[in-house]
């Protein structure tokens, strides 16, 4: 069996906001694997939570450029917030966004790393300079882009520094046809609301079929003992409720929540003249997923 440690205790605490009995006795049910007592806790009703995001750890900027019908997304991360506000750092994280329009499609952070950084040598030697003059240790960690044939993409930057750099950053893509300055306007407002909502798919047939499994497994063990035919509407209604919380174009519109995101895309489509579909979205939240060490007390 399993040693289950305080400090696993408190991670599943955190995950969850449940008691610590219970999170003891979650972990004993599930040989300490966290994702298998979350899900144990969850099926006794017991977390307060489906969800938490990672503990924010590392520290720097993410950064966003969009050019015509391109657009990316990169994340430099650094050891102290200070060092998002010094000009070298942040010349450096606009001068990997430079190089990530230039990769275009096949932009990602090994592409980055070996590529020709302005003003010489490849943006692997940039980041070692920095590292020297800085005094910190500076990591580039990913890189996403976006292309749409015809639209707009839409970008936000939230808790903003300077122009283009902050703390989350957002790119979507709309596909159409119509004005293209209309399209960019509603494309800020989307990229605004996954930044507040932070949705994990553009529609319910985008989500990853795991996740889907391992919630129809946690609704049908919540219910178990229920007749069969009741039980197979329970499951298919907490499906619903589930995709309206991480489905963007069904989550209620952060501008207007009294309609969702596909009821203001369709109506905007008067305005732009022509139909538009979202294509995807990229949003990355500085540090999220990273386990920063434990203070000294």
């Amino acid at each position: 069996m399993a040693t289950i440690t305080a400090a696993l205790v408190k991670e599943l605490r955190e995950k969850t906001g449940s008691g610590m009995m219970d999170c003891k006795t979650a972990l004993s049910e599930s040989n300490g694997e966290i994702e298998a007592a979350v899900d144990w806790l969850r099926k006794k009703g017991l977390a307060k939570a489906a969800k938490k995001s990672g503990r924010i750890a590392a520290e720097g900027l993410v950064g966003v450029a969009v050019e015509a019908n391109f657009g990316v997304v990169v994340e430099v991360n650094s050891e102290t917030d200070f060092v998002a506000r010094n000009d070298d750092f942040q010349s450096l994280v606009r001068g990997v966004l430079a190089v990530a329009i230039d990769k275009g499609a096949s932009v990602d952070a090994d592409a980055i790393r070996g590529a020709h950084f302005t003003g010489g040598g490849t943006v692997e030697e940039a980041i070692a300079n920095a590292i020297a003059t800085i005094g910190e240790n500076i990591t580039l960690r990913r890189a996403q882009g976006l292309h749409v044939a015809h639209g707009a993409i839409g970008q936000y930057v939230h808790g903003q520094i300077v122009d283009g750099l902050g703390r989350i950053a957002v790119i979507v893509a709309l596909e159409s046809k119509g004005e293209h300055d209309a399209l960019a306007a509603l494309g800020r407002q989307i990229a605004m609301h996954i930044a507040a909502s932070s949705p994990i798919a553009v529609d319910a047939a985008s989500i990853d079929p795991a996740i889907v499994a391992r919630e129809k497994s946690v609704l049908a063990d919540k219910n178990a003992g229920k007749p069969p035919h009741v039980l197979t509407k329970i499951v298919e209604s907490g499906l619903k409720t589930y995709y309206k919380e991480v489905c963007l174009v069904d989550q209620p519109f952060v501008i207007d929540p009294t309609k969702s995101v596909a009821q203001a895309v369709k109506e905007a489509e008067k305005a732009v003249g022509a139909p538009i579909s979202v294509k995807g979205f990229v949003r990355y939240a500085l540090g999220e997923g990273i386990e920063k060490p434990a203070e000294a007390a």
